[in-house]
């Protein structure tokens, strides 16, 4: 079957509640005024089909959703980008998360874990019809994609996987971890950094392990190398760190199926990631494809 589909993304649809605080850590107090709450669509599968359909990739995405107003939020998202969406229903409701912002654009979120019953899946002879026809599959940690790798990797398509603020311990992680082609995950929680990606490398299939240190950079083990990519100036002020991960992936995933090497891959997720950083956390919103391109070559050319 020729693929139809260049991206397809599993799990991690919801919507986000923002509250901008005055500071991080927020100190105890009674109450706070702050700044309009809203909510909106967006959380890491997301932003990650955004991020790839932004920047011109043929995009589907497949999650649970709930049979509720913030469903309907999450199918608007996808209806008015035009990317392609595969809902299966969630008993439980949609997924959510509350997103405290700091005047810095740093973020602390509080996800509602209540929304996952453990014997909801996706249906495998979706995902596998899904998979079949496309070139590539990015699957969130979210409940319930750990039952769909064997799926996936049973229909030969590429996999890769985000791991977030992963503490190179946990045990739910590792299935994502080591059936991935390519990982990508956080310092935040890493004692040692380079250690975990080798590990994920040896223990399981990953080619590429990316891990990105927010404004220190990012660093990709490719070839048996780990190479620091350093950090790329943001177009406009920094608003808001939420999504530059997903930003970084998607980002990373354009260059590594217009056949670019590992570097280059790293430079338009760098590019990316930083965009998604001036975007305020009320948007879901990603850098398009001329964009991105320009900005590589201007950096690429620059003495």
């Amino acid at each position: 079957m020729s693929s139809e589909i260049d991206v397809l993304v599993l799990g991690g649809a919801g919507v986000d509640t923002i509250v901008q605080v005055p500071e991080l850590p927020l100190p105890y107090a009674d109450s706070y005024m702050v700044p309009a709450i809203e909510t909106r669509a967006g959380q890491t599968g997301d932003f990650v089909a955004v991020g790839v359909h932004a920047l011109g990739l043929r995009t589907h995405h497949i999650d649970m959703i709930g049979d509720d107003r913030e469903g309907d939020l999450v199918r608007a998202l996808h209806r008015d980008r035009g990317i392609g969406l595969t809902e299966v229903p969630l008993s439980a409701g949609t997924k959510r998360a509350v997103n405290l912002v700091g005047p810095d654009g740093r973020r602390l979120s509080l996800y509602d874990d209540s929304r996952a019953p453990d014997e909801e899946r996706l249906p495998p002879p979706t995902v596998a019809a899904l998979a079949a026809a496309s070139r590539h599959a990015h699957v969130a940690i979210t409940h319930p994609c750990a039952d769909a790798l064997p799926t996936l990797r049973e229909t030969g398509v590429s996999i890769s996987t985000d791991l977030h603020n992963w503490d190179g311990v946990q045990a739910y992680h590792e299935a994502f971890a080591h059936e991935a082609d390519i990982v990508f995950l956080s310092t935040t929680a890493l004692a040692n950094p380079e250690k975990t990606m080798r590990q994920i490398a040896e223990r399981g299939r990953a080619r590429e392990v990316v891990a990105t240190a927010g404004a220190e950079g990012a660093y990709l083990l490719a070839d048996g190398e780990v190479t620091h990519i350093p950090t790329v100036t943001p177009p406009a002020p920094v608003v808001d760190s939420n999504g530059a991960g997903d930003a970084f992936a998607s980002g990373y995933l354009f260059g590594r199926l217009a056949g670019e090497p590992p570097r280059r891959c790293a430079l338009y997720g760098s590019i990316a990631g930083a965009y998604a950083c001036t975007v305020p956390a009320t948007r879901a919103d990603a850098i398009g494809r001329e964009q991105l391109l320009a900005t590589a070559a201007e950096l690429t050319n620059r003495p």
